[in-house]
């Protein structure tokens, strides 16, 4: 049975991209609950958006400053294929692009080894003091970059 502990793993770029260095993936393995399926033993299409939550903020936990949180503003979900309730499940993350105050994320939801899901998400740098969207610190960018899709 899977575990929850997240691994980074570098990733091969498409070879149709010129880059010196792999794009490096985060994963996060989801362990599956029975009440995520539905009367067919199917996992529910709600249960895709939070195990792609649970992959992103396992991945953007790591990049978090005190009083400054990236918090979500957009998802939309592409579902390929059927997961059962005993299949083996993972979340891979990367990052799609960085902007000023926001980051959008590519996700795969793998169900035993085979996409399953694609999402897509933004979150945004938000300050809970200020109450509004902060820039991403050059610290926290150099950090992100490397997850930065080809």
């Amino acid at each position: 049975m899977p575990t929850n502990a997240p691994t980074d793993t570098p990733t091969e770029t498409p070879t149709d991209t010129p880059t010196d260095t792999p794009t490096r993936t985060h994963r996060t393995d989801i362990q599956l609950r029975f009440n995520d399926t539905d009367a067919l033993g199917h996992i529910n299409n709600t249960a895709y958006a939070l195990y792609a939550e649970q992959g992103r903020v396992d991945f953007l936990d790591t990049f978090r400053s005190e009083g400054v949180y990236l918090i979500l503003a957009h998802i939309s979900l592409d579902f390929l294929r059927q997961v059962r309730f005993r299949d083996s499940v993972y979340v891979l993350t990367r990052i799609a692009k960085i902007g000023t105050t926001s980051v959008t994320l590519e996700q795969e939801v793998y169900g035993n080894d085979e996409v399953s899901a694609r999402v897509r998400s933004v979150v945004v740098m938000f300050d809970y003091e200020a109450q509004k969207p902060t820039p991403i610190s050059d610290a926290v960018r150099g950090q992100l970059e490397a997850y930065v899709q080809g």
